[in-house]
């Protein structure tokens, strides 16, 4: 009886680690980790560094999501994602290679598309089609000219608030 338990507690971690998706990760780096760093996690990531496409909550000194990920990323130091959308929330910095949609608090956010709002002492997004920094400097790098086109966009850079609808 023993044994059939102990083989069906294999086959059952077995199956499990060669899922596509899984509901906890525990992450060392992204390469010792409970699962392989390109299985989507839809639950719960616990990190000293993580990278995972990921769909809920991230909680690590520094949090990778890839691919398409939503949910909350709160990193000690660091949050970094592709299309990220929901909150990342980090000391240090957030960074979102391709879109955020959603927060970004952090004392330095980068967003390549920003869909939401950055909240930091340095906020920089190569484009905005619709968004709202709140900082000590604010950059929107699509916006080229000053006080044009106001109240829908302010200007490229500007301290303590700037946006673009």
């Amino acid at each position: 009886m023993k044994k059939l338990i102990l083989i069906l507690m294999i086959c059952f971690f077995a199956t499990g680690a060669l899922a596509e998706t899984q509901g906890f990760q525990l992450s060392f780096i992204p390469d010792i980790a409970i699962h392989s760093r390109t299985t989507h996690i839809k639950g719960v990531s616990l990190n000293l560094w993580g990278e995972n496409p990921q769909t809920g909550f991230a909680l690590g000194v520094v949090n990778g999501s890839t691919g398409n990920s939503s949910g909350i990323s709160l990193g000690l130091l660091a949050n970094y994602a592709e299309n990220y959308e929901g909150a990342q929330l980090a000391w240090i910095a957030n960074y979102s290679s391709a879109k955020l949609s959603g927060l970004q608090l952090a004392a330095f956010n980068y967003a390549e598309n920003l869909h939401g709002v950055q909240v930091g002492y340095v906020n920089f997004a190569d484009t905005s089609d619709r968004g709202v920094q709140v900082g000590l400097i604010n950059i929107m790098n699509n916006t080229k000219q000053w006080f044009r086109n106001f109240p829908n966009e302010i200007a490229p850079v500007m301290p303590f608030v700037n946006w673009r609808f």
